[in-house]
């Protein structure tokens, strides 16, 4: 079974929890919400307007977090926390 996954960036939060519903709409189980770095914030701000406002019966089943090191533009390496937050209906 392929991962339902949504990244957030720096987009308005509410086009993130239309996509994590329109997922679910298309009979997900189960939907992963990635970010990295400011945009954790956004994600977890996601996962819990669609449990609050929009679904309910959304449960989130896990919550991973680390580091991934990223090479920029520039060639230089920097770390990068990240987070995962499976939602699953």
């Amino acid at each position: 079974m392929a991962e339902d996954v949504v990244y957030v960036g720096n987009k308005p939060a509410m086009n993130y929890v239309l996509a994590v519903s329109t997922q679910f709409t298309r009979n997900a189980k189960e939907v992963v919400i990635k970010a990295r770095g400011k945009a954790i914030s956004r994600a977890v701000d996601v996962a819990e307007i669609v449990r609050n406002r929009f679904m309910p019966e959304a449960k989130v089943k896990d919550v991973k977090i680390g580091t991934e090191e990223v090479t920029t533009e520039d060639g230089k390496t920097i770390r990068l926390s990240a987070i995962e937050i499976v939602l699953e209906k």
